[in-house]
């Protein structure tokens, strides 16, 4: 699918189709999946989701950030948590080409910004089929949540972070050397000195806290007018959510924010896995989102029913 400024990112399809005719069936909701930060369409959280939203009768997209899924040759850009515009540009390019009426999004760590970032641009003006958001682990604050990252409990994670980000970069550059060089780079010893070195200039912010200000999500979760899921965990090692953030969404009659006393990033296990059609599921996050995400649909066809 084509995105912005000559990029392409890569979408895996799973669509219920009818039986005869083999056409995609447009009214079944269509669900996005976004990854987080160096994941891909084929991270286990993305494949967990998909496969019980298969079940549940859902279409499945799973999207690939730019660069990711083996796609670095696929864009001259590299890849931040401002881009929103390039999940827009999938919903709207899948809506029009199968002429879906139901579509949510669903984002896990930097995808979930993205989602959460598309969900307040779009405010009261999203299209009528965008019924549903969920977000998982969301990195509402970017600044708060870099930093914390940088904590020395969590330095092996952001050590993992760093490793890939760096890797990834010199791959770009022997791709793309007229746009991107080695030469120069000061010693980065952190995610927030990546930004400031790399994403930052790259993408014409002046420096890593004006791009984490103008990419974080929590500017805009006052304007959300699609009903949305987020979860976080309080025990998450890195994501930081602000005070402020936290109130705006518990004020935000659209939003509801579900916050567990455990479930670290993105995992979410419980204490008992569930069975579901023969399978075992141990990660609850997954069953939530797509039960509230089935709801949305559920009421909206209910409202529209009565005139709603």
């Amino acid at each position: 699918m084509d995105a912005s400024e000559g990029s392409r990112v890569l979408c895996h399809c799973h669509w219920q189709r009818y039986s005869q005719s083999g056409r995609v069936l447009a009214d079944r909701l269509t669900l996005l999946v976004v990854h987080g930060l160096e994941g891909s369409s084929n991270s286990g959280y993305v494949r967990g989701i998909t496969d019980l939203a298969l079940r549940a009768g859902c279409n499945v997209i799973r999207m690939n950030m730019r660069n990711c899924g083996g796609t670095e040759n696929w864009t001259p850009t590299l890849y931040h948590s401002g881009l929103s515009a390039d999940v827009g540009g999938v919903l709207h390019h899948f809506q029009r080409r199968h002429a879906l009426t139901r579509m949510a999004m669903i984002g896990y760590s930097m995808g979930g910004n993205l989602v959460l970032r598309l969900a307040g641009e779009l405010g009261g003006n999203a299209p009528k089929w965008l019924l549903a958001v969920g977000a998982v682990s969301p990195v509402t604050d970017l600044a708060e949540s870099a930093d914390a990252l940088h904590e020395r409990a969590n330095r092996l994670y952001e050590r993992h972070f760093l490793v890939r980000l760096m890797e990834r970069f010199r791959r770009k550059a022997s791709l793309y050397p007229d746009r991107y060089t080695l030469s120069g780079l000061p010693r980065i010893r952190s995610i927030r000195e990546f930004d400031d070195a790399i994403i930052a200039p790259h993408f014409g912010f002046t420096g890593a806290d004006d791009y984490y200000f103008r990419a974080s999500s929590a500017r805009l979760v006052d304007t959300i007018g699609i009903p949305t899921l987020i979860l976080h965990a309080l025990d998450d090692p890195f994501i930081r959510m602000r005070p402020d953030t936290r109130e705006r969404l518990f004020a935000n009659p659209f939003v509801r924010l579900i916050e567990s006393r455990h479930g670290g990033h993105c995992a979410f296990l419980a204490a008992k896995p569930r069975q579901a059609d023969g399978d075992f599921h141990r990660h609850w996050a997954e069953e939530v989102v797509v039960r509230f995400t089935l709801a949305a649909t559920t009421q909206r066809a209910e409202g529209e029913r009565h005139g709603g």
